[in-house]
């Protein structure tokens, strides 16, 4: 089901061919293979989506910020967790356009382990084929665009409907989906949830504070993106995509929503999805939202 039913979470597809693996391989750093986690299967990720800005490291940091806090940098797709003055971890991102409506400091005030999902009505009006059959939403579990675990961020009490969460479509980590807020590899989200607790401080950058830590970066035809200094991986990119090595994207997104529509009807009909109190879908304005 996880395949089809990709573009449930509004991802933008990849422009590669979609390649899931289900099993550990040596190829597959430790921290990336598969695992067992609460009666779930979590695959092991495939390498060709563990590029280098993607793979989950310890790097220098030289923010403001207080150790065991979290820095959200939506432009240069990053994720930070500083573990020490100077030190940070620091994970890929995905990013929907909802990862850019939000900008500032918040506080996590939920976790929540496979999170349950369910679309807006805002959502059910504009894509009703794909939407409407899944109104009542989806239970938690990897077939979830929420993936394995979601932080819920609250600013002066109040619930953003920013939320930091897993991932059912590996192959979209490192790159701009259409919808969401941001999303991990589920093995970095587990890991994440297990180092942050409640009350744990969150940083979101504003496109110029990304500026002024990163630098500019530029997105490439593959989705990823890159320095805008690192002309090797821009010139590469290029000629692999004059020589057809890489898909269209808007093709590839609109075969996978197809196909998604058709999983849709199946899913409404056989009475998979189901209503729960902690469902997180998007809000009318497109944002994550999640119940209390």
């Amino acid at each position: 089901m996880a395949a089809a039913l990709v573009a449930l979470a509004a991802c933008a597809s990849d422009p590669h061919q979609y390649a899931q693996p289900t099993q550990s391989s040596k190829a597959v750093p430790s921290e990336y293979q598969a695992r067992e986690d609460d009666g779930n299967e979590i695959a092991a990720v495939n390498p060709k989506y563990l590029v280098e800005r993607n793979r989950r490291q310890m790097v220098p940091y030289h923010g403001p910020e207080a150790v065991g806090s979290i820095v959200i940098d939506p432009y240069a797709r990053f994720l930070y967790y500083i573990t020490a003055p100077g030190k940070a971890e620091r994970y890929g991102v995905a990013v929907g356009r909802e990862g850019k409506g939000f900008a500032g400091d918040a506080t996590i005030q939920r976790k929540q382990q496979y999170p349950s999902w369910r679309p807006t009505q805002n959502m059910i009006k504009e894509d009703p084929d794909l939407y409407g059959p899944l109104k009542n939403g989806l239970p938690g579990g990897l077939d979830n665009p929420l993936g394995a675990r979601a932080l819920y961020l609250y600013k002066n009490g109040r619930d953003t409907y920013y939320r930091i969460h897993g991932t059912m479509d590996p192959s979209s980590i490192g790159r701009a989906t259409s919808a969401g807020c941001i999303r991990l590899f589920n093995q970095d989200i587990i890991d994440l949830f297990q180092k942050v607790p409640k009350g744990t401080e969150v940083k979101v950058r504003t496109r110029e504070e990304s500026l002024d830590m990163e630098g500019p970066v530029v997105q490439l035809h593959s989705g990823y993106v890159v320095s805008a200094y690192n002309q090797v991986a821009i010139n590469a990119d290029e000629e692999a995509w004059k020589a057809g090595k890489i898909q269209d994207p808007a093709k590839v997104e609109q075969e996978q929503h197809q196909a998604s529509v058709q999983m849709a009807e199946q899913v409404g009909s056989s009475g998979e999805n189901a209503q729960s109190t902690v469902d997180c879908g998007y809000s009318g304005t497109g944002t994550c939202v999640g119940s209390n």
